[in-house]
């Protein structure tokens, strides 16, 4: 979703409300957004520049506007505070404890969102406070974050052995070392090497190209292409596992 679209979704006019004398409970969404810097898996955070919990440590969230479904929420939440948009993202688990929020009553939705760290940059008004951490030196958070964090973390591992996934954290173009050590990341622990190509091979997702990374060694490594129509038709054909 681009701008523009977000703009026309959060202009629409809304007819009044008849639902005055019950409760208002505040809606918002927190955004979990990991990121792959071709070594670590990492988990993008920002410090809270409002009451309470002000200058404390955060995952990137907002309310929802009466013009607004959960997914808008989520798109302009994620382009506002961080200029990102058009990345992979997911709805995750709702939040409703009734002090999750000492500032007011408030439901969360969480979403989690998957970008190439390399190739993004960020140009949205929370810049100076947003940091990346790696997963196992992230600070303590605020609220029930770090709930949060864990059921992404646990949802990202279960859909990278499903789902090609993981293709969303590479650039373009990787190489088949790149490609392990994100699976590595992801799913934190050592793949055999010989075991991993196979795999890789057997899956037939992947193109090689003429091109070489000269910047792992002399020799050089091959770069590949993840090819999504390969994937689609697969699916369609014998259905897909990427279980390692």
């Amino acid at each position: 979703m681009n701008q523009s679209e977000l703009d026309k979704i959060t202009n629409v006019d809304q007819p009044l409300t008849y639902y005055e004398k019950e409760d208002q409970v505040l809606l918002a969404v927190d955004c979990i957004i990991f990121g792959f810097d071709q070594n670590k898996l990492k988990l993008l955070l920002v410090k809270r520049n409002i009451e309470p919990e002000f200058g404390k440590w955060s995952l990137i969230g907002g309310f929802m506007k009466k013009n607004e479904n959960l997914d808008t929420t989520a798109a302009r939440v994620l382009y506002t505070l961080t200029g990102l948009s058009d990345i992979y993202m997911e709805q995750l688990y709702t939040y409703s404890k009734v002090d999750r929020d000492p500032g007011q009553r408030a439901i969360s939705v969480s979403y989690f969102a998957l970008i190439d760290v390399a190739n993004h940059q960020f140009d949205g008004i929370q810049l100076d406070s947003a940091k990346w951490f790696d997963l196992d030196e992230a600070p303590k958070l605020i609220f029930d974050h770090q709930d949060m964090v864990d059921k992404a973390i646990a949802r990202l591992r279960r859909r990278a052995l499903s789902k090609p996934i993981g293709f969303e954290l590479l650039p373009e173009k990787f190489t088949m070392r790149q490609l392990q050590t994100l699976y590595e990341s992801i799913l934190d622990k050592k793949l055999d090497k010989r075991n991993f190509i196979n795999k890789i091979n057997s899956l037939d997702v992947l193109i090689k190209l003429e091109e070489k990374d000269k910047t792992v060694s002399r020799k050089g490594a091959y770069l590949y292409n993840f090819d999504k129509d390969k994937y689609e038709k697969k699916v369609k054909e014998d259905g897909f596992s990427f279980k390692l």
